[in-house]
């Protein structure tokens, strides 16, 4: 079992950068896929990116390819989200998964942390 923690989330305006942070517990980190999902207001929960377990393969989805970068650091036990070029539509609460599959389906990741707020202002 995993726990996840998400740390990073706060106020910024358009056109700003932040980075969150996912920090895993234990010592099976390598043994997970990981990715970020979002909520927005009255919306339901999407998929934004996943990492391999090895850090080799990513995907995105289009709305925020070209801007977020994922990554994961397996020293630290950490998975990153480098968010750039941020607008008002990338407001959300953004969580962090972790899974044996990984990709798009948020049914292929069997732990969640508690997810960070992220508001772009305009």
């Amino acid at each position: 079992q995993v726990q996840l923690v998400e740390s990073g989330g706060r106020l910024v305006q358009a056109g700003g950068s932040l980075r969150l942070s996912c920090a895993a517990s234990g010592r099976t980190f390598s043994s997970y896929a990981m990715g970020w999902f979002r909520q927005a207001p009255g919306k339901e929960r999407e998929f934004v990116a996943s990492i391999g377990r090895s850090g080799g393969s990513t995907l995105y989805a289009d709305s925020v390819k070209g801007r977020f970068t994922i990554s994961r650091d397996g020293a630290k036990n950490t998975m990153y989200l480098q968010m750039n070029s941020l607008k008002p539509e990338d407001t959300a609460v953004y969580y962090c998964a972790a899974g044996y599959a990984g990709g798009y389906s948020d049914y292929s990741y069997a732990y969640w942390g508690q997810g960070a707020q992220v508001t772009v202002s305009s």
